[in-house]
């Protein structure tokens, strides 16, 4: 789920940090560009881990900073394939159920990929695993909230990078609505035994 990924930067350091230590400088730097923030074919960045080497640093003619080659480590989540992971059911529609692991959002379970026969319950607004018994099937309901044990079965990445006026008024033009893209996206399947609600699995 976590890995360790090897970077490299060139963090600047404003004239007013060079009272601090330099490494502090730099590991806060660092933290405040990519915490928090997905990286384009990496993953999703939650911490600095360390600090590898400094290269020279170097001045700009005109600017007072500092600029510093620096290559680290960071602890960045990107789950493996087929790796089973647990999370909180955050909605559903009918593309599927969305699922966040608290600090992660953007898990979707599409509809093929769940307990046959699922049916999304347009009342309810929910999805149904029609859980057949001896005494008949009964609808089992993927709450909002409840805990869900799920197998990654891929990840994509979409590049969100801020497109130019020339592009934006060819869209407009075009009629293309704007719609928010997730840099990153995983795919799960909750469609083997022991996977799904915990409650199901719980006697």
């Amino acid at each position: 789920m976590f890995v360790l990924t090897e970077m490299k930067d060139t963090v600047r350091i404003q004239p007013w940090l060079f009272k601090d230590d330099v490494n502090d400088a730099i590991v806060n730097v660092l933290n405040k560009k990519f915490a928090n923030k997905v990286v384009h074919n990496v993953g999703l960045c939650i911490a600095l881990w360390d600090i590898q080497q400094l290269e020279d640093s170097f001045l700009f003619p005109g600017d007072g900073a500092h600029h510093t080659v620096v290559y680290f480590r960071f602890v960045v989540f990107r789950p493996f394939i087929d790796e089973i992971l647990l999370g909180k059911i955050k909605s559903c529609s009918k593309d599927g159920v969305h699922v966040s692991m608290g600090f992660f959002d953007d898990i979707i379970i599409p509809p093929n990929a769940m307990q046959d026969p699922t049916r999304f319950d347009e009342q309810e607004q929910l999805w149904a695993w029609e859980y057949a018994m001896e005494d008949g099937k009964h609808d089992l309901f993927m709450d909002i909230g409840e805990e869900i044990r799920f197998r990654v079965s891929d990840e994509a990445f979409t590049d969100t990078t801020p497109v130019g006026p020339d592009q934006a008024s060819q869209d407009s033009e075009k009629g293309e609505a704007e719609v928010k893209k997730s840099p990153y996206t995983v795919t799960a399947s909750v469609s083997e035994p022991g996977l799904g609600l915990l409650s199901w699995w719980n006697s």
